[in-house]
């Protein structure tokens, strides 16, 4: 069945957009901070080609992104069902098929694809220098780049959410892109 129901009005529904929101960043966060780890984690472990890196980053984000989908959907199905039936003890009537129904549904497609499209972005980004490895940059300059890479996008994660808040764009970019350098610190210093 075709819904009648466009995307751009499932998409200008505020819950629709806030939830996505929290779950693309959340997890977006989730994705940098894992590839973080795994860069740094592969040139202190004497990993030889940013190929291989790389390689394991993208299998690190097709996991997140599966978990972010396939969690996010079920919580999502579970949550607007559950406000669909109060709503329809409210209004004592069935509301299968109506618009509401449908923005529900496709508010819950739409967030799941949110969820899943931040922790890919985050991975992704982060491991791209290690493409670089053995045409413009070795090893240690892979990993470096991607450490910069994270805390910028980490940044950039932080100034949108300052920006929808107005909060102060500085300190929230600095808070989220210090969380890329914490997680590298702890990698160097922790034995393993």
């Amino acid at each position: 069945m075709i819904s009648s129901v466009s995307s751009r009005k499932t998409w200008n529904k505020d819950e629709v957009k806030s939830i996505s929101r929290r779950y693309f960043i959340s997890n977006g966060f989730d994705g940098t901070l894992t590839a973080v780890g795994i860069t740094v984690g592969s040139y202190l472990s004497g990993v030889s080609t940013g190929a291989t890196v790389f390689k394991v980053a993208a299998g690190a984000a097709v996991g997140l992104a599966t978990s972010g989908v396939w969690s996010v959907w079920e919580i999502e199905k579970a949550e607007k069902l559950a406000q669909l039936h109060d709503l329809e003890e409210n209004m004592l009537t069935e509301l299968e098929g109506t618009e509401i129904h449908e923005i529900k549904k496709q508010g819950r497609a739409v967030n799941a694809a949110m969820s899943g499209a931040g922790p890919v972005l985050g991975v992704l980004l982060t491991a791209s220098p290690f493409l670089l490895e053995g045409l413009l940059l070795n090893m240690f300059q892979s990993t470096a780049a991607s450490v910069f890479m994270a805390v910028g996008l980490l940044f950039g994660f932080g100034v949108y959410m300052a920006d929808i808040s107005e909060q102060n764009w500085v300190k929230a970019g600095l808070r989220m892109g210090l969380a890329g350098l914490v997680v590298a610190a702890l990698n160097i210093l922790l034995p393993g």
